[in-house]
């Protein structure tokens, strides 16, 4: 599992990277903190924060997260009733 997330951060974070190539590793990791509102140390910075950020990143704010998306409903009152289990899929 965690070459999986390894591999995935890697693959997010090249291309991005690439885009401000005159910054050492640990400045653009300081960046990207910075750009996600991470006020803690870097070194406590976790990789599902990164990940979520660099996938995120330059997208419109209100965009819903990948990961939820497959979850997410329009409708307040859908979602409730398949939380219930009234709608089934």
């Amino acid at each position: 599992m965690k070459c999986q997330r390894l591999n995935e951060l890697i693959e997010l974070l090249q291309p991005a990277w690439q885009q401000d190539p005159d910054l050492n590793l640990l400045q653009f990791l300081q960046k990207l903190a910075d750009e996600s509102g991470f006020k803690g140390a870097l070194a406590e910075m976790t990789d599902d924060t990164l990940i979520y950020h660099l996938k995120m990143r330059g997208t419109d704010k209100s965009a819903v997260i990948p990961g939820l998306k497959k979850d997410y409903e329009e409708d307040f009152k859908t979602a409730l009733l398949r939380a219930r289990g009234v709608i089934k899929d």
